[in-house]
């Protein structure tokens, strides 16, 4: 509507005859193309206006007057893409460019309807059960409609996924035409309050990494303002999945590059010359086993960020935790580093999780917040100082994995970041601001040091009797319990049956100990098997919840969901992905 107050309805083409809520359904598309390029074009506007002799390391007098003149919410990452992309401009042409249409092309529009923007006189959404609804629109019989007539209403059924509840208020759909089928995104209603963002004195800290992709903590926050911890790190270690990870990328960039190699072949023949179909077909293959291969890192990436997601969730609720603090890392960029780092790090699953986690959240009624990420890692949660960064907590070499401290911490890194952002939370809730879309953050926050909650000794631990080691007596003879078994690979002295093609040497009970082998036999003889090889592993790897049916991958370590009960959740119902 506020397209046409300003005169720019969509109009049909000669001869072709739409109704008005067509013309509502591309005027919305239109608008949000417009909005999306209005916001861009402020932004290039106060880049340009601002521009610095040094646009890589500005000054505080310069980041102040680009603050200023931005947009409101305009955060880190627009603007570093921004300034990269007017700097590729600049080494070009060799002068700052005119605008936003001077800086890039037109923008591009998805192939979609959004049947949302239209009303009961043009789209009708019945959901016939639990698991099925059905969608009417008024659809053209043909490519030009003349008149009304060529406008018929057609119906098409819709399989709902397990995830839509069942007695939900279902939506007006998102067609999105593809390769010969019709995507349908389904939007649906459930009744929902947002939780608070402050007022809480538990809270869960949530530390991000690379290989413990994450581990969390749990705060509370005393009348006297002080943050407490457990001391109890909580870990969604996926390095298996990471590895796996890895190697899918490396096999994608290698297709890539022989698909490359094999274009500029196929490019570089005379004109005309006929096309070789060897060549043809072999670039056909690499190109669908390329999508293949993207696709299964896209599906691996989806199971991985939302199987964390589920198990961080069920470990607040578990604990009793009404909110989740998370270090905001929407600007860490992949650079500087190594290679396979860099690599891993472009793609990480970060905004996935963030995304699955609030989903997940909001359902159970917990809070998210992100809090700022600067040096969470590098400071120490219980003075505030510098930490050491250390291989092992015994050997005091440079390395990634422990941190410690002039204060007496020695602690693990990424458990000494996630109790830091956890304080920041707790403490600075006040400072809690939401944006247009919901995203509770919190921009500036002051560090509180954190003391470790003191444990009491368990009363098993004081009532367990001495045992009496005084020789006085005989020693009582010990029994083995009838479940005890010997190992299969190694078999008792007593068990093993003499040779017997092998001639006796001497006469006599043979002394105790290992069987007697013969160092160079006249002829080939089976010898007594005494020992076991350590290196045949006597069990295959197994690793907790790598049974089937709990949970999606085998290789993920994750620390058990005890309950507040104290019953122990396990990974089958938390990780499951429904």
């Amino acid at each position: 509507m506020a397209l046409r107050r300003l005169g720019w309805g969509a109009v049909a083409a000669a001869g072709v005859v739409v109704s008005d809520r067509v013309r509502r359904i591309a005027e919305e598309e239109a608008a949000r193309a417009l909005r999306l390029g209005c916001h861009r074009r402020a932004v290039v506007a106060a880049l340009l206006a601002t521009w610095p002799a040094d646009p890589v390391a500005r000054t505080g007098e310069e980041w102040s007057a680009l603050r200023a003149a931005l947009p409101e919410g305009t955060d880190n990452a627009t603007i570093r893409n921004r300034t990269r992309q007017i700097t590729a401009y600049v080494g070009v042409h060799g002068r700052l460019p005119a605008g936003l249409c001077e800086l890039e092309g037109p923008p591009v529009v998805a192939r979609q309807v959004s049947l949302a923007a239209a009303d009961r006189q043009q789209v009708v959404v019945d959901r016939v059960d639990d698991r099925m609804m059905r969608v009417w629109s008024q659809l053209p019989t043909c490519a030009a409609p003349a008149s009304y007539r060529d406008w018929v209403w057609h119906a098409f059924e819709v399989v709902l996924p397990a995830a839509v509840p069942a007695g939900v208020k279902v939506c007006s759909p998102t067609l999105r035409p593809r390769d010969g089928r019709v995507r349908v995104d389904l939007p649906w209603q459930t009744p929902h309050t947002p939780p608070p963002v402050d007022g809480h004195t538990r809270g869960l800290g949530v530390d991000w990494g690379v290989n413990t992709l994450l581990t969390a903590t749990v705060a509370d926050l005393d009348q006297d303002g002080s943050v407490v911890v457990d001391g109890r790190p909580l870990r969604f270690d996926a390095t298996g999945v990471s590895a796996r990870l890895v190697r899918l990328r490396r096999h994608r960039e290698h297709l890539k590059t022989k698909a490359d190699h094999l274009s500029r072949l196929r490019d570089g023949r005379p004109a005309d010359a006929p096309a070789d179909p060897a060549l043809t077909g072999k670039l056909a293959c690499l190109e669908a086993e390329h999508a293949a291969v993207c696709a299964r890192i896209r599906h691996l990436n989806h199971a991985l960020a939302w199987s964390a997601a589920r198990w961080l969730v069920d470990h607040a609720t578990a604990v009793g935790a009404t909110v989740i603090y998370v270090e905001n890392l929407a600007t860490l960029e992949a650079g500087g580093r190594s290679r396979s780092l860099n690599r891993r790090l472009s793609g990480a699953v970060r905004g996935t999780v963030f995304t699955a986690v609030a989903h997940l959240a909001a359902q159970a009624g917990t809070a998210v917040v992100t809090v700022p990420a600067r040096g969470t890692s590098s400071g120490c949660p219980r003075c505030g100082a510098a930490v050491t960064h250390v291989k092992t907590p015994q050997g005091r070499v440079a390395g990634y994995r422990w941190a410690i401290c002039s204060c007496g911490l020695s602690l693990d890194r990424d458990h000494a970041a996630a109790e830091r952002i956890a304080a920041r939370g707790l403490a600075n809730q006040t400072k809690t601001r939401r944006d247009r879309s919901g995203n509770a953050a919190i921009r500036t926050a002051t560090d509180t040091p954190v003391r470790q909650r003191t444990r009491r000794p368990t009363p098993a631990a004081t009532t367990r009797p001495v045992r009496d080691r005084c020789k006085t007596a005989p020693t009582r003879k010990q029994t083995r319990p009838t479940g005890a078994k010997t190992a299969r690979l190694l078999p008792l002295r007593r068990q093993v049956p003499a040779p017997t093609d092998a001639p006796l040497r001497s006469a006599g009970k043979r002394p105790a100990g290992r069987t007697p082998q013969e160092t160079n036999p006249p002829r080939t003889v089976r010898q007594v098997p005494h020992t076991v090889p350590t290196t045949a592993p006597r069990h295959p790897h197994r690793v907790r919840g790598a049974i089937l049916g709990r949970g999606f991958h085998r290789h993920v370590h994750a620390t058990p969901i005890t309950h507040r009960d104290g019953g122990t959740g396990g990974m089958s119902g938390s990780m499951r992905i429904t």
